[in-house]
């Protein structure tokens, strides 16, 4: 009997804990400016290398804090039921970027027109959002 009110005592202060903190807590999953550091090396139908070029490029990105949850359950294992949300890319969009310091083997900084700059398609988040942790159908 004893045993019995403690877990219910417990299972109060648990979900009592977990609202406290979901209201502290509210999601902020966003897109995020960011900068990138891109290296690309061009290599001839030899495999041997023709260019080195790099760039300092501003991206977006997907970060923060999404709402997840624990609560007891006697269907599982641990006693526990896990709901994780991660904060995830909804979409890509597709980009073409220019990487401007193109360099030959030798570490010769390239300027003739057709060399001295490298376009390259990069893929990053158009909007974020909370998503269940391990879901990769969303």
């Amino acid at each position: 009997m004893y045993t019995t009110q403690l877990f219910i005592i417990s299972i109060a202060i648990f979900f009592v804990h977990n609202n406290v903190l979901a209201e502290d807590n509210p999601e902020e999953c966003e897109t995020l400016p960011s900068e990138l550091h891109i290296i690309k090396e061009e290599f001839d139908e030899l495999g041997r290398l023709q260019r080195t070029c790099n760039g300092d490029i501003a991206v977006n990105k997907c970060e923060g804090a999404c709402n997840s949850q624990v609560q007891p359950s006697v269907i599982t294992p641990s006693g526990f039921l896990k709901e994780c949300y991660c904060c995830r890319e909804t979409f890509l969009r597709e980009r073409i970027i220019a990487l401007t310091h193109c360099y030959d083997p030798d570490g010769v900084r390239l300027t003739s027109d057709k060399l001295a700059t490298l376009e390259v398609k990069l893929k990053e988040p158009a909007d974020c959002k909370c998503f269940k942790c391990g879901d990769f159908s969303g």
